[in-house]
């Protein structure tokens, strides 16, 4: 069992920056490849990011790629999402996700392939 806490949301203007970490307790942290999905309201939860075990390597979804960086420190047992440039349409509730190395295959850009989430937290951008 994982558990996952959003922090770093807020009120933020547009071409303005916020950092959001998720801190997780539980099992080895290193186990899990972590992401970051959002929900606009009304919206479906999409994909944003997302970083595998080691941190090796990264992926983006072509909204956020260039203005957001997701990054983890598993001495912390902490992901982050540094999001520079904000634009009003990054607007949404954040949410975190963990998956299991063990459990096989990871489709990271799929909500479905996580078996742990945070409760999210609200970023608004102003215009």
């Amino acid at each position: 069992q994982v558990e996952l806490v959003e922090s770093g949301g807020g009120s933020v203007q547009a071409g303005g920056s916020l950092r959001l970490s998720c801190a997780a307790s539980g099992r080895t942290f290193s186990m899990y490849g972590m992401g970051w999905f959002r929900q606009a309201p009304g919206k479906e939860r999409v994909f944003v990011a997302a970083i595998r075990w080691s941190g090796a390597s990264s992926y983006y979804a072509d909204s956020v790629k260039g203005r957001f960086t997701i990054s983890r420190d598993n001495a912390k047992n902490t992901a982050y999402l540094q999001m520079n440039s904000l634009k009003t349409e990054d607007t949404a509730v954040y949410f975190c996700g963990a998956r299991d190395r063990s459990l096989g295959m990871w489709i990271f850009n799929q909500g479905q392939s996580y078996d742990y989430w945070g409760q999210g937290t609200q970023v608004t951008v102003s215009s």
